[in-house]
Parts: structure tokens; sequence; C-alpha cells
């Protein structure tokens, strides 16, 4: 069964509220990271301040998505599975662009804790030959500039790894037979050229991942159990966020004091 929930406005979480609620796949990384900061954001409704975008990653997806469709319409591999011994294509669905799209992507209920939870993919491919035959693959994106070659071993790029872990979740949730292991489809911009002419190259590593998705229920467990509750959760010592909130607060606290003053004097 498929679901297509789309907010406009963000919902909070309200106690008692019969219809699933919408957890996307960022959020679940956010509790993940910090616990009070996902409270914040989905029960209380102030969210971390929004980064600047990255267009040059966007514009690098877009492309690659514009290039594995060439190959999804002719049911062929691309060159990268052919350099890599992947015996894949890129895998045909009539629900592919809303699997891609942000705020909707694909959905499933978790029904013990009434969630419907989302994730919009990069792309999808499935195997071709071999044991996995006919298992479909998570596939994502990642584009970067450094002077090393790309790998997955920071600990920053563990929620990478989580988001992998998640749509793989998502899609054995939907019915569908998912290889353990995905990948990577990563673009290093080369920073080596003498000049820039107009134009920025990539190197391109395909890095396969095994995922490991035994992690996801009872978070999810854990969050369910944290929206419910009145308390807000104690703050992760790691949490920029948290030590910058704390110390504004403190700050301000002790210039109030100080001056007996409102925040805002005329």
């Amino acid at each position: 069964m498929a679901f297509k929930y789309a907010f406009g406005k963000r919902k909070l979480y309200l106690k008692g509220d019969k219809e699933p609620f919408k957890l996307s796949r960022s959020k679940i990384d956010l509790f993940v990271e910090c616990p009070r900061c996902f409270y914040l954001d989905r029960r209380l409704g102030v969210g971390r301040p929004q980064g600047f975008p990255f267009n040059l990653n966007s514009a690098v997806d877009l492309l690659l998505k514009k290039e594995f469709d060439r190959h999804r319409k002719a049911e062929t591999p691309h060159p990268y599975m052919i350099d890599n011994n992947i015996k894949a294509i890129p895998f045909s669905h009539k629900e592919m662009d809303t699997w891609r799209e942000n705020f909707i992507g694909a959905q499933t209920i978790d029904e013990k804790n009434n969630l419907l939870i989302t994730g919009a993919i990069d792309d999808l491919w499935i195997y071709t030959d071999g044991e996995d035959k006919d298992k479909i693959i998570i596939v994502d994106y990642k584009a970067t500039s450094k002077d090393t070659e790309v790998d997955l071993d920071s600990e920053w790029q563990d929620g990478y790894k989580r988001q992998m872990e998640i749509y793989q979740w998502i899609f054995r949730k939907l019915g569908f037979e998912v290889s353990e292991t995905g990948y990577f489809v990563y673009a290093n911009g080369d920073r080596s050229k003498e000049s820039f002419d107009n134009k920025l190259e990539f190197k391109i590593k395909v890095i396969p991942y095994k995922g490991k998705t035994d992690w996801i229920e009872k978070t999810l467990e854990n969050i369910k159990s944290c929206l419910g509750d009145d308390r807000i959760p104690k703050e992760k010592d790691t949490c920029e966020y948290c030590k910058y909130r704390n110390s504004a607060g403190k700050s301000f606290k002790e210039h109030l004091d100080k001056n007996n003053k409102g925040l805002f004097s005329e």
C-alpha cells in the first residue's frame, strides 16, 4: 500500500493524534545526533538554523540523475557499473519520480509507533545477475572537493550510512527485495588543475556499503517515547547547537540581571 502524505506547513507532534506522525529520514538522524534538538524541532516547533544551500552539490545530483535516467530508459548499465563490475542496471518503476521528490519521497507506516516514515532517494539500481539477481540496490549521490581520495571513514559520515540504512529499511517495508549492499556515487571536484577554464572536473568513485538496519526499530520506539514525554531531553555534550543555546541564554540573563533592563530599550 502506498502512502503519499504531503504537508505544506510542518506539523508538530500532538499527544493523542490518531493520524500517523510524519517523520523524515533527516529527522530520525536529528534524533540520533541530539534528542534535545529533535524535541525542540518536532514537539515545540523550534528548529535548528538552516544552513546555506549547496547549489553545486545539487547540480551534480541533478546531472547524475539525468545521466542514469538515460540508461534507465534504455535498460542498459551505466559505465560506472561496468567499471566497478556491478552487474546491474538502473531500476525502473512508475513511482521513481515520487520517491525522489523532497518532502514526499518513499513512505511507509511504522504501525507499532504510528509513525509515517519518509525518505527521498537519489537512485535505485537492480542486480541483473549473481546471487542477488533481481534485488534492488539503494544508491546515494555525494559531492565534495578535497585533495585526498573520498571514502566513508570520517565520523561525520556516519549520517550518510544511517541515511542509506533508513532507505533500505523503508523499501523492505514496502515489499521490495533489497540488497544489503548499497552504493555511494561520490563525485570529488578536481583541484589539481592549473586553471579553472570555465569548468570543474570531477573524479567519480563508487563506494559499496553494507547496511545494518537493526538499530532503526528501537530508535523509532525511543523517538515515540521522546515525543510523548513532556520533559525536554538532556542535551548531548557533543551538540554544538545546545552549547550555543546555553551560552547565549546565560549571557542574556547575566546582561539583563546586571542592567535590570529588558531585551530591547528605546
